[in-house]
């Protein structure tokens, strides 16, 4: 059976990012998502998340801040390693349970000193690292490379072609950035979210997944689907 997590990053850094990220839920196929805690407008997108019991939440630690600079400098192991607790609790005071799983603003769980880090907190309290868990990453849905954007790429027609190719028996993480452009949150990433949020509520999209024969999950699932692959 095949399972796709549709998660968006970045929910809790701007009321527009906040209301793509819950349109692109209820509207959509977007089925978790990644919390900011040290952003401007997390408290309101914990309070909006309590009508959406169906969508997990995770914690996308936030080391570097693009509107501020970095958070903490990335080669001190012992400044990162104390934020990366401090943002984990912060998690829990905010949302008054553990997540459903951890990621990171820009990959910085992928550096290498940082690594062992994530993959000590994800293992103390069994919770799924991104690409470090039965759940595979599909990273391909992002518009920008090449110091270019490209908006074909993150559209409908695309997004399927890549998901025909990708998709496999198991769980796949989908990562997206769906929001509304937002004048008070800087980011290089901007109208590309609004083109996300078009083709993750496109109902052609969902029609394919149904077709394909693909579930879709959230995080919470994943812990009752490993158990069932392993009965089996």
């Amino acid at each position: 059976m095949k399972y796709l997590i549709v998660n968006a990053d970045d929910f809790g850094a701007s009321a527009g990012i906040n209301r793509g990220i819950l349109e692109a839920h209820v509207r959509g196929v977007l089925t978790s998502t990644s919390l900011m805690v040290n952003m401007p407008a997390v408290a309101a997108a914990v309070r909006s998340s309590r009508d959406y019991p169906a969508l997990s939440i995770g914690l996308h630690v936030n080391f570097t801040n693009e509107s501020e600079g970095p958070v903490v400098d990335l080669d001190d192991d012992e400044a990162c390693r104390a934020e990366l607790a401090r943002q984990f609790e912060m998690f829990g005071d905010v949302m008054g349970c553990l997540p459903s799983h951890i990621d990171s603003h820009h990959h910085v769980h992928r550096r290498r000193n940082l690594l062992p880090l994530f993959q000590d907190l994800a293992a103390r309290h069994r919770l799924p690292l991104r690409e470090h868990s039965p759940v595979r990453f599909f990273k391909r849905f992002y518009a920008q490379w090449d110091d270019d954007t490209h908006l074909d790429w993150i559209g409908t027609e695309n997004l399927i072609r890549l998901l025909e190719a990708a998709l496999c028996d198991g769980v796949t993480e989908l990562g997206c950035h769906p929001g509304y452009v937002d004048p008070l949150f800087a980011t290089l990433y901007n109208t590309e979210r609004e083109v996300e949020l078009q083709t993750l509520c496109d109902p052609k999209l969902r029609a394919w997944l149904t077709d394909a024969g693909v579930a879709l999950v959230n995080y919470h699932a994943v812990s009752s689907l490993a158990a069932d692959a392993m009965a089996s």
